[in-house]
């Protein structure tokens, strides 16, 4: 079983025997015995790379039913030796693991020297795929994920705001409503005197949105859509931070959580405008799998939080 998993998580024999120290021909003869046993194929060899067979999908999602309830019983394990060993396995985008974590984690690392923890930096799709199959515990996001299979511990609110770069002419038209990184940092932003910029100012602007499913992505077309205009996307990116960066550099304009501005240095090629809508306002949270065991050092890192 594990020898298959390998080779499908490489989608390569060549690969996946490299990584479990054995010769390639040995693998292989230990993959066709399973299938053997199988009584089907479970990879299709003819493409490249090579695919699984629909048996094939059906054998690794069982064995990753049971890879979760083989890691919920060790989590079990690692109880009993309060927290004195064990494991503690978070993953987020590039700036939460940059930014908001490490003070989370500063306490229960403090206290608890004993406990690995494993950081694991993906997009968000990524990441909540592997919080699904069991090999992350928790996942930091401000996305929005089913409640019918996680739950979830919310850290903070999270407010969207657009940040434009200070080249842009259009800031011109709207000045009274722009915000420097430093009225950001203070929560400016937040005071209900200060009021949120018409939207509809900036729809001939050049736009740098995140790929679509994405939760900023989503939240931003409906932002713009309210405001009767259709963003022009370029590019299309990954992490916002990317978007921040890029629109640091005069390409364009990024929607921006204020967590992200309070947690980086100050932007001086920026100013950033407060937005009236309800998709602005979302939660950063912790994610876990529901009806899964967590463990005693997950729990005790919720606990501090």
């Amino acid at each position: 079983m594990r020898y298959v998993y390998e080779v499908y998580k490489e989608m390569s024999f060549s690969r996946a025997a490299k990584n479990l120290f054995i010769s390639q021909p040995s693998l292989s003869a230990a993959v066709k015995k399973e299938e053997e046993k199988v009584g089907s194929q479970i990879f299709e060899r003819s493409t490249n790379p090579i695919q699984l067979t629909e048996i094939g999908q059906e054998y690794i999602r069982s064995v990753e039913r049971l890879m979760d309830v083989e890691n919920s019983f060790a989590n079990y394990i690692s109880d009993l030796a309060e927290l004195k060993n064990g494991s503690l396995s978070i993953g987020g985008t590039n700036f939460f693991i940059s930014y908001v974590l490490p003070p989370l984690l500063s306490r229960f690392t403090a206290l608890y020297p004993l406990i690995h923890i494993r950081l694991v930096k993906a997009t968000t799709s990524e990441l909540t795929e592997k919080l699904n199959t069991g090999s992350l515990d928790l996942l930091l996001d401000n996305s929005v994920l089913g409640p019918e299979i996680y739950d979830r511990k919310t850290i903070r609110e999270e407010h969207l705001l657009i940040a434009v770069p200070v080249s842009f002419s259009t800031n011109n038209q709207v000045k009274q409503y722009a915000l420097t990184a430093a009225d950001i940092k203070r929560g400016t932003h937040l005071d209900s005197s200060v009021a949120p910029v018409p939207m509809g100012a900036f729809q001939n602007d050049p736009f740098l949105l995140l790929h679509e499913q994405n939760d900023t992505r989503e939240r931003a077309m409906n932002i713009c859509r309210e405001s009767h205009f259709t963003p022009q996307i370029w590019p299309e990116l990954d992490q916002q931070i990317t978007a921040y960066n890029l629109a640091c550099y005069g390409m364009g304009i990024a929607f921006i959580g204020d967590s992200l501005v309070q947690n980086v240095p100050e932007a001086k090629n920026l100013l950033f405008y407060k937005l009236d809508n309800r998709e602005a306002v979302r939660k950063v949270s912790l994610y876990y799998k529901r009806n899964r065991y967590l463990s005693k050092a997950v729990t005790t890192f919720m606990d501090m939080i």
